[in-house]
């Protein structure tokens, strides 16, 4: 229903992915990812690539489909009816590819993004660290990255890396300017570290869902970084990692929404089968409005989705957009999935249905790429600055409109 809206190649681009939902990927798999028996889903992001989906917005001759924003949500948002798991790693190549697109040299786009994008190799992205920073205070972060020579000196870790166990390159930011009085978004830099540079996998997680990604805590001791592997300029990761927060905020709405979308489908048609005082439950309001609800805000996080990824597409500033799109989705994703877990009662709290994982993966949403009070602070920071700089005038001074308004006495500020 959200074609009228898209590009033919959009449409296109997103009924393959669609159709790869449909016969690419079975249920065992997803069950095998499930109970953790894969370590990282190579077989799919494969097959991805063979048939030219991972970074699709990416232009042709780095191995993309030259396409939009839009085109890659829609993407992601197809994914995502498969479970968190799998659509990050069909994200991971559009999150790290912006770095490399965006900031890196020629050099290291033909060596990292053009064979990530055939599949050929598998990247991770490290910010969160144990300790100190990371996460919600990224410019905390005490992973350090020392010049000697031709090469950084990496020290540090990282945690919560997802893919991190199988990752044969990971985009790692690390502070490279010692001096503790300069603030951290003036000392951080990015850098591309192989896997054989001397990574080492200090411990691999259990989750409660996203399982299947080799999600782990990653050492780095002394590892020797070539200086043509530094993206961008030196203490320039600021710049970076803010670009980043585009790709990690979209295709977290996208695939959440695919996410409580395959709920909500479960749940609409277990309504119209289960019958219960002698007709289907779908009858009755404290069913039906649950469904309801579902669609309404699902609809409403792609809408939002769709108008940021749109924005991204035209080069303007986006930061509030994203951030409103990021956190919507993934509410109403784990509202959608809540309310299909309350529609089938206590059969959806079983393996019986796939409900009871999505419940487990969406929890995850409100979480990641910046947790949803972030994103509430980045939002509120946005507006008010726009109103301070007179970049939302009104309409119409709505205050004169009142019965009262006259009554200026009566307004008191102090």
């Amino acid at each position: 229903m959200f074609d009228f809206v898209m590009s033919e190649e959009e449409i296109r681009i997103r009924d393959e992915v669609r159709s790869f939902v449909r016969n690419e990927v079975s249920s065992e798999y997803l069950q095998m990812l499930d109970r953790d028996e894969v370590d990282f889903p190579i077989e799919v992001y494969r097959k991805l690539a063979e048939k030219n989906l991972l970074g699709v917005r990416f232009p042709k001759e780095y191995g993309g489909r030259g396409s939009t924003w839009v085109a890659e949500c829609a993407a992601v948002e197809e994914i995502g009816v498969l479970g968190s798991a799998i659509g990050c790693v069909y994200a991971m190549p559009s999150i790290v590819g912006e770095a490399i697109y965006m900031f890196g040299t020629e050099e290291q786009k033909k060596k990292y993004l053009v064979p990530m994008l055939k599949g050929k190799l598998v990247s991770a992205e490290a910010l969160t660290e144990p300790r100190g920073g990371g996460g919600s205070d990224f410019f905390g972060t005490t992973t350090t990255a020392r010049k000697e020579g031709e090469y950084y000196i990496l020290n540090g870790e990282k945690r919560f890396i997802a893919g991190g166990k199988s990752a044969d390159f990971i985009l790692v930011y690390a502070r490279t300017n010692p001096d503790p009085n300069v603030p951290g978004h003036k000392a951080i830099s990015a850098f591309i570290v192989e896997r054989d540079m001397g990574v080492e996998v200090a411990y691999t997680y259990n989750l409660l869902g996203f399982r299947g990604m080799g999600t782990s805590r990653l050492v780095f001791k002394d590892v020797q970084v070539p200086a043509e592997n530094l993206v961008g300029e030196e203490n320039g990761g600021a710049v970076i990692f803010n670009r980043m927060m585009i790709p990690e905020r979209l295709t977290s709405a996208a695939g959440a929404i695919g996410g409580g979308r395959a709920a909500l489908d479960v749940a609409v048609k277990y309504s119209m089968m289960r019958k219960a005082f002698g007709q289907p439950i779908r009858a009755f309001q404290g069913v039906s409005f649950k469904i309801a609800d579902s669609v309404m805000k699902l609809d409403a996080a792609r809408a939002l989705t769709y108008m940021a990824a749109k924005m991204v597409d035209k080069g303007l500033n986006a930061r509030r957009m994203v951030s409103e799109a990021k956190a919507l989705a993934t509410e109403a994703a784990w509202e959608a999935v809540n309310n299909a877990m309350q529609v089938l009662g206590g059969i959806g709290y079983t393996t019986v249905y796939p409900v009871e994982r999505a419940l487990r993966d969406a929890r995850l949403g409100l979480i990641w790429t910046g947790s949803n009070e972030v994103m509430r602070m980045i939002i509120q920071h946005e507006i008010y600055k726009e109103y301070s700089r007179g970049e939302r005038p009104p309409v119409r001074d709505v205050e004169e409109d009142a019965a009262d308004a006259d009554k200026t006495e009566e307004k008191i500020y102090d």
